[in-house]
């Protein structure tokens, strides 16, 4: 299959404190797209839920050729198979994230720094110092 140019999508989740609140944000074309209401839990259920929220802010608008961009190590390797879950919790989500990226053509995710990640840029204008 010829593919075209992917669409990159920036996502980032946290929670203050940690475990708490979740938060996630996902930027895509330079459209920052927000989700608040996930309930509690960890700063890595806040990484994963954003990276399945980005899946669901590409399917919205049609994308089928995806690239990923986040700043949790973790969420990469694991969704990228280099690392194993360690909890059921992780596993439960790493489950959701693959079965939503089996509805696309093709979904990378990479692993990017904090200071390139618009979607954490995003996340922390909501919290000024």
């Amino acid at each position: 299959m010829t593919y075209g140019r992917s669409i990159k999508l920036f996502f980032d989740g946290g929670c203050r404190p940690n475990p708490g609140p979740i938060e996630c944000a996902v930027v895509r074309k330079g459209v920052s797209h927000y989700r608040h209401d996930f309930g509690e839990g960890s700063n890595s259920d806040a990484e994963w839920l954003a990276a399945i929220l980005a899946l669901e802010v590409a399917a919205q608008n049609g994308d089928r050729d995806i690239m990923l961009l986040g700043d949790s190590t973790l969420v990469v390797t694991q969704a990228n198979g280099t690392a194993r879950c360690r909890s059921p919790e992780l596993e439960t989500h790493r489950t959701r994230f693959t079965d939503l990226a089996a509805g696309f053509d093709r979904v990378r995710i990479r692993h990017i720094g904090r200071a390139q990640n618009l979607a954490g840029i995003a996340l922390a204008r909501l919290h000024p110092r």
